[in-house]
């Protein structure tokens, strides 16, 4: 409740927000933050009691604090508190918009890793041209990947596509300067024959950046620096239609807040990361991704896909 500019207010605003849309009897929200600080907003947007449990924290990781260090000096912040929940399995799912660094750590560190996914990774959504959500992964969590690493989020990325954003045959694009096999440096030029011969993905071949925004594919894959390179430029164009006062449907679309938090792909539990800027609609939908990871089983079909030589197809 304390990550994001406006903490706690916003992340009290979008879980009203979420209860009132959705009624589940299933779900009961912990509330994680500075006790005084959440009854406030609480008095003014108020939830149903039984749907929440205040968890008190003490201590709060600023956004510009080093990540590792906060996490081991600061056990009583609500990030640290809400990752050893996850871990010792009192929650199911854990969603903030606080620290980035300190989020992944946690998620890296506090869960383990399904086994098998050799690196976890991070997804994005682009806003496709016909209305739809394609997932770019990865986007900043591993600047540097190895061949066999991309193939894994590619797998990653078409669960997460199929039964989260509901694509029956996600297809899989790889990121690259080219459309011709052979194109691209070392490292694409490697991964494309094992994406090529991976029975578990629908992979298509190259995809060239001009073709993100359009239906040629669901899943783009490529390493950290070139996904996180597209997603600040993508971001950019929603910030520069409204300094320009261009009103167009698509563009948009491009509101991010709009899709919630980034899910973390590879772990054992649901860890959604928002933006620093997230206000309530962003947490409301990250509350709903999170929901709808568990409710299909997003992290047993991944487990399933990792382990054993038979591996069931998406």
């Amino acid at each position: 409740m304390m990550g994001g500019d406006y903490a706690p207010l916003e992340a009290v605003k979008g879980a009203v927000a979420f209860t009132a849309e959705y009624d589940l009897p299933e779900l009961h929200l912990l509330l994680i933050g500075d006790e005084e600080q959440i009854r406030a907003c609480l008095a003014d947007h108020p939830l149903p009691s039984e749907k929440y449990t205040i968890v008190h924290a003490s201590q709060v990781i600023g956004m510009n604090e080093h990540p590792t260090k906060a996490l081991k000096e600061k056990k009583a912040s609500s990030i640290a508190i809400g990752f050893n929940l996850l871990s010792a399995g009192e929650a199911d799912a854990f969603i903030s918009a606080g620290n980035t660094g300190a989020m992944m750590v946690g998620a890296l560190f506090s869960i383990k890793t399904i086994e098998g996914v050799l690196r976890p990774t991070i997804g994005a959504y682009m806003p496709r041209e016909d209305g739809k959500l394609g997932l770019l992964v990865d986007v900043g969590l591993n600047a540097d990947c190895k061949p066999e690493n991309l193939n894994q989020f590619a797998i990653l990325g078409s669960l997460f596509s199929r039964h989260i954003l509901n694509f029956e045959e996600p297809r899989v694009g790889l990121v690259n300067l080219g459309e011709e096999e052979g194109k691209g440096n070392i490292l694409a030029q490697a991964t494309y024959p094992l994406l090529k011969e991976n029975k578990q993905i629908r992979f298509i071949g190259n995809i060239e950046g001009r073709d993100i925004l359009l239906p040629k594919a669901e899943v783009f894959v490529c390493e950290g620096f070139t996904g996180n390179v597209l997603l600040k430029f993508a971001e950019s164009i929603y910030d520069i239609t409204k300094r320009r006062d261009i009103h167009d449907e698509h563009f948009d679309r491009f509101n991010f807040e709009q899709y919630g938090g980034v899910p973390v792909l590879g772990v054992a539990k649901p860890v959604i990361i928002g933006h620093g800027i997230s206000q309530a609609t962003a947490f409301k939908n990250m509350i709903r991704i999170s929901m709808r990871m568990l409710q299909t089983d997003l992290m047993g079909k991944m487990k399933a896909s990792f382990t054993g030589d038979l591996r069931p197809r998406l």
